[in-house]
């Protein structure tokens, strides 16, 4: 039995489509509010679904709670309407639930959890931080699995017990794990969204709900067609759109996201490539040959 401490439970949101986990973009290590609001007004005219605010693509991991805060406002100033996702993470249960009670007064469409970072727990551990998160949250759940960043691999029974609960809607896949992806996207349980970039077709063509994919800051028309062929089973004329994007896929994480989209973007003149220590900037080798790569034309039937 699951006892939500908010007075009124968050309602069923679907989340499928793409999405595009924003970068922070920064300035003299300042935030870049005017270059962040260009950015996300720029992504919702190529048709996007929605954004995931401060996840680790947007380097959440070196903003402190007031940035946070402060980006949150931008993006959904920018979004003027479209749905928001919004990061919260930690390592410390009290500190957790702290900041689920503040983005509870947010308009946000969901928060976006992955496991505890450094501490390793056991399935037993895992759960209870999800549930007692879900529990006190307003807002619907993604759970973040990730284990290449957080040391954490959340078992298949692990997730299909959090999946019973009414507050855990949805699944940010980067667990590396193509059998556990399957499983998850059969039982139907979870919303699952492809958060490795390489796994957009192959997730959707068996039936997962969308993406979010650091990628799509580049090509973003191509993305957002894409993902509507995948959709719409038209799996045939989505690979024509795939091998091509491929290449840029690859390029946006030769080196540490989100250092060579942030080049990219900066070359587009939409932002600096600024970057805060220990992250640094992508080499101009990088970025050079991910300019060079060219998309084929948008037919009007994507």
């Amino acid at each position: 039995m699951h006892s939500l401490t908010p007075t009124t439970q968050a309602t069923p949101t679907n989340l499928s489509g793409l999405w595009i986990p924003l970068v922070t973009p920064f300035h003299d290590g300042a935030v870049d509010h005017n270059a962040l609001h260009t950015l996300t007004a720029r992504m919702k005219l190529a048709g996007v679904t929605g954004f995931c605010a401060c996840g680790s693509t947007g380097e959440a991991a070196a903003l402190s709670h007031e940035e946070e805060d402060a980006v949150l406002a931008t993006i959904l100033n920018a979004a003027s309407g479209l749905p928001v996702i919004m990061g919260a993470s930690d390592c410390h249960m009290g500190r957790m639930l702290e900041r689920v009670e503040q983005l509870n007064a947010q308009p946000i469409n969901a928060l976006l959890v992955p496991p505890p970072s450094y501490i390793r727990p056991s399935q037993a551990g895992l759960l209870q931080w999800f549930t007692r998160i879900a529990d006190a949250s307003r807002h619907p759940i993604v759970i973040y699995d990730i284990p290449y960043r957080t040391g954490a691999t959340l078992e298949l029974q692990t997730l299909r017990t959090l999946a019973a609960h009414p507050n855990i809607i949805a699944i940010k896949d980067c667990g590396g794990d193509a059998a556990k992806t399957q499983a998850l996207i059969n039982d139907g349980q979870l919303q699952v969204l492809a958060g490795e970039d390489v796994q957009i077709f192959s997730s959707m063509s068996l039936g997962g709900s969308g993406a979010i994919a650091a990628s799509a800051h580049g090509h973003t028309e191509q993305f957002v067609a894409l993902v509507k062929l995948l959709a719409a089973g038209r799996v045939n004329e989505a690979r024509a759109l795939w091998y091509p994007l491929l290449p840029h896929i690859h390029a946006s994480f030769e080196e540490p996201n989100p250092a060579p989209i942030k080049a990219y973007l900066a070359r587009q003149g939409w932002m600096r490539a600024e970057m805060r220590a220990p992250m640094i900037e992508a080499s101009n080798a990088l970025v050079e040959r991910m300019l060079q790569i060219r998309m084929p034309e948008l037919r009007e039937a994507a």
